[in-house]
């Protein structure tokens, strides 16, 4: 199984699959689509309007590997459930968080 992010010279990308108007904020782990591409599950409580899920996620994303939120920023996908989310910090570290989260 592939890792659902890819790092960056100033960071990394995580690769989301994010399910708005749920009961709960919360991280559900990983899945693979069909292609073999690996997505972090993640909900959020905010409805899709006006950005307000997006900014969710990023609290979520950023309160979960215990970054500052101004670090982390969601920069594709913006109007779709699968999303690129940027977190900015040392690669290695971070990459680390992300494994441990998700159990690897």
């Amino acid at each position: 199984m592939s890792t659902p992010f890819r790092p960056r010279g100033d960071g990394i990308d995580l690769h989301v699959r994010l399910t708005p108007k749920a009961a709960l904020d919360r991280i559900d782990g990983v899945e693979t689509t069909a292609d073999g591409r690996s997505h972090l599950k993640a909900r959020v409580r905010a409805v899709p309007e006006n950005g307000a899920a997006n900014a969710a996620l990023e609290r979520l994303v950023a309160k979960a590997l215990g970054v500052p939120g101004s670090s982390v920023s969601v920069v594709a996908g913006g109007t779709s459930r699968l999303k690129t989310v940027r977190i900015l910090g040392d690669a290695a570290a971070l990459a680390k968080s992300v494994e441990a989260l998700i159990g690897t």
